[in-house]
């Protein structure tokens, strides 16, 4: 378990993370999310020891990170995967880190197994491909067989049956009782893995659920209704709360009533439906309008690109 208590990190005038509390459960994949310059790395990089908080503090396992005597045993991450020196071999890697926890020459070799490095584990790593350097950094990571795995941007630079295998061996993590931490900015992959969200924005909490409640709180989809009575389903839906627009001419889009709801009126009064599906937003755009106000830089817009060239 990862606990983050009231964490704060200032360089200088600036507050990079910002009074921040979070926990990591065991058995459960925690999508930790932000836009760029969001106090991410910042918040991992002390997770681990690398940065000190200026106030707060951080637990792995009930423990700062430097308090534990094995370290590997508690938390494995990936923060960066080319932080390998390039003249040494993959298996070399491995076991430099081994030697340090007292870890086993057949645990490295289960890790190479893993990741699917056993045809390359004597190549040195300065010739790896990106993809190649994830699988290592994850394969690191897993060396200790950590009760917490903290891993960002994990499925970068991974072909398709990489990313496939990325989410798998996280379901696994988590269904075996560990704590995941995911850092990606890939959301519709991250919809996919985790059970969990945080999120921030400006150093600062901006939320902190599960996928499923923040997609549906964000929601505002609505419900698609199909028909050949839209006129006549109109009126009979309309209400105080209720707003309905349309696209066509026998499509519907109601806010204010739910599919059941929609569905009972139309059979009381005889309306044939031919659809009847609620329209959810994605993780992806339900993120966007929670950090619209917090992302620190701002693409331009496609017409002014188009003007300025």
């Amino acid at each position: 378990m990862i606990e983050v208590h009231d964490l704060t990190k200032r360089y200088g005038d600036k507050t990079v993370v910002d009074h921040l509390s979070f926990t990591v459960k065991p058995g459960e994949v925690t999508g930790f999310l932000g836009p760029n310059g969001a106090g991410k790395s910042t918040t991992m990089r002390m997770i681990i020891g690398l940065d000190a908080p200026t106030e707060g503090s951080v637990t792995v396992n009930g423990r700062s990170y430097a308090r534990h005597a094995t370290p590997l045993h508690e938390i494995g991450s990936l923060l960066e995967a080319k932080s390998v020196h390039p003249g040494r071999t993959a298996f070399n890697h491995l076991m430099a880190l081994a030697h340090t926890h007292g870890i086993s020459r057949r645990r490295v070799d289960e890790v190479i197994e893993l990741a699917g490095l056993t045809n390359v584990a004597g190549k040195r790593v300065g010739a790896f491909s990106l993809g190649m350097g994830q699988r290592l950094g994850i394969a690191a990571a897993l060396l200790g067989d950590p009760a917490v795995v903290m891993l960002d941007e994990p499925v970068n630079g991974l072909d398709p049956e990489g990313v496939l295998w990325v989410r798998n061996l996280l379901a696994g993590l988590a269904a075996e009782g560990r704590a995941v931490m995911l850092s990606s900015h890939l959301m519709s992959e991250t919809a996919l893995i985790a059970n969990h969200l945080v999120i921030i924005g400006r150093g600062r909490l901006l939320a902190d659920t599960s996928v499923d409640d923040f997609v549906r709180e964000a929601g505002g989809g609505g419900v698609k209704v199909a028909t050949a009575q839209a006129a006549k389903l109109r009126s009979l839906l309309a209400g105080p709360d209720v707003t309905i627009s349309s696209s066509a001419d026998e499509e519907l889009l109601v806010s204010g009533r739910d599919a059941r709801e929609i569905g009972a009126i139309a059979a009381q009064h005889g309306v044939a439906l031919y659809e009847l599906s609620p329209q959810s937003v994605s993780l992806e755009q339900a993120f966007m309008q929670l950090t619209h106000d917090a992302v620190e830089y701002h693409s331009a817009p496609a017409e002014t690109e188009r003007k300025a060239a």
